[in-house]
């Protein structure tokens, strides 16, 4: 199994910018496709991002489509998501999730994900 462990969440003001990094080890990193989650107080889990195995291909929900961008490097065994034009909805924990070979679309593709890290737009 791939251990993941995210970074860079924090408090930033609306029509900020964040940066999520997430690590992974345990298997061979480039054998999954990658993808970010979110989950808002008091509502379900959404799917945010995800990206192909060697990163040529990137899918996004309609929420975040035009300010978020996934990318990874697999050199580094990580998986990025910038977020430019923060809105307070964007407020949520964010989890680094993955799944092997074929690039999720779906949340419910994904087959394993981390701890997740606090992500808080005030506005």
């Amino acid at each position: 199994q791939v251990q993941l462990i995210e970074s860079g969440g924090g408090l930033v003001q609306a029509e900020g910018s964040l940066r999520l990094s997430c690590t992974a080890s345990g298997r061979t990193f480039s054998n999954y496709a990658m993808g970010w989650l979110r989950q808002a107080p008091g509502k379900e889990r959404e799917f945010v991002a995800s990206i192909s195995t060697r990163g040529s291909s990137t899918y996004y929900g309609d929420s975040v489509k035009g300010r978020f961008t996934i990318s990874r490097d697999n050199a580094k065994n990580t998986v990025y998501l910038q977020m430019n034009g923060l809105k307070p909805e964007d407020t949520a924990v964010y989890y680094c999730a993955g799944r092997i070979a074929t690039m999720p679309r779906a949340l419910y593709e994904f087959n394993f994900w981390g701890q997740g890290t606090q992500v808080t737009v005030s506005s």
